[in-house]
């Protein structure tokens, strides 16, 4: 087995699936049957304004040919173990290059060659580097405000890194509170729904990260299958008595379950909250999935 940088553009001509599956021409094939039963890293490239950022982590189940397209592959994701970063991590950070392949013999970065590969293969050190600083515990790191009485999104402690840090990737614990301090922070700290921002006496968030796709039915930690939402709107949530339209904005009500006066916890207009970054939006599939429970 082996690790790798796979990256993905949102314009790609491939028929990648986000979270799900990844696409890829036969020159690759090697190298991705090497990754079945390891993790991978997601990496979005400089093209059409990207962020040259490494992002999110899975693992790799199994390589599948393309049953239409001939001598191209899908890489099929295990789609409960994606993890999305606590922040995102450039490929060059003060001078330093994650990808020891990617140095020139100056310790610069290379281009051209093997910088432009879709597929690379990294080594456990590379990765473990790149995960460290995608979970670091330095709030300036961060961006968090060290001002606050409590630190402004992270109620929950952060992260440290006391076993491998591939260990962590697969404990329960390391994944909820990332995922928790990932939606807060994406939604301000506000529940998407009420538009309520509570804070308690010590300052600590009321909001709760709610999954989507629930954790028990394969959904995974990641920010895009999170919404910020307060407890009772999240008590609501969970038992699919609101949801989300095709639009992914109109919010939803059974009303034929829920008295009139829970009207009250929904924002007049009805349309979710979302946070600005579309990175960090609700992926429609997630909101598919719940929005089929509500109405089934």
């Amino acid at each position: 087995m082996a690790k790798a940088i796979l990256i993905h553009r949102g314009d790609s001509r491939y028929k990648d699936e986000p979270g799900v599956r990844y696409h890829f021409p036969a020159r690759y094939l090697g190298k991705m049957e090497q990754t079945v039963g390891d993790w991978v890293i997601f990496y979005e490239p400089r093209a059409n304004g990207g962020r040259m950022v490494y992002h999110s982590a899975q693992r790799v189940e199994t390589i599948v040919p393309d049953p239409v397209e001939d001598g191209h592959y899908f890489a099929i994701l295990d789609v409960g173990s994606e993890l999305s970063f606590d922040r995102a991590v450039p490929r060059v950070l003060d001078g330093h290059v994650f990808e020891s392949r990617l140095r020139g013999v100056d310790g610069h970065p290379i281009s051209g060659g093997s910088a432009q590969s879709a597929v690379r293969l990294v080594p456990d050190e590379d990765f473990d580097a790149i995960l460290r600083q995608a979970f670091t515990t330095d709030p300036v790191a961060l961006g968090v405000d060290q001002s606050a009485e409590t630190i402004d999104g992270f109620a929950e402690p952060l992260a440290e890194f006391d076993r491998p840090i591939m260990q962590q990737l697969l404990n329960r614990p390391f994944r909820a509170a990332a995922f928790s301090r990932q939606v807060k922070r994406a939604y301000g700290n506000r529940c998407a729904i009420s538009g309520l921002a509570i804070r308690n006496g010590g300052g600590r968030p009321e909001v709760q990260a709610a999954h989507i796709k629930p954790v028990a039915d394969g959904g995974p930690d990641t920010v895009r299958n999170g919404l910020a939402l307060s407890g009772t709107v999240h008590w609501m949530f969970d038992r699919h008595l609101l949801t989300i339209d095709e639009d992914c904005r109109t919010i939803l009500i059974a009303k034929d379950r829920l008295p009139d006066t829970a009207e009250r916890l929904i924002v007049p207009d009805r349309k979710l909250l979302l946070p600005h970054d579309n990175h960090t939006r609700p992926h429609p599939a997630y909101l598919s999935y719940h929005r089929e429970k509500f109405l089934g």
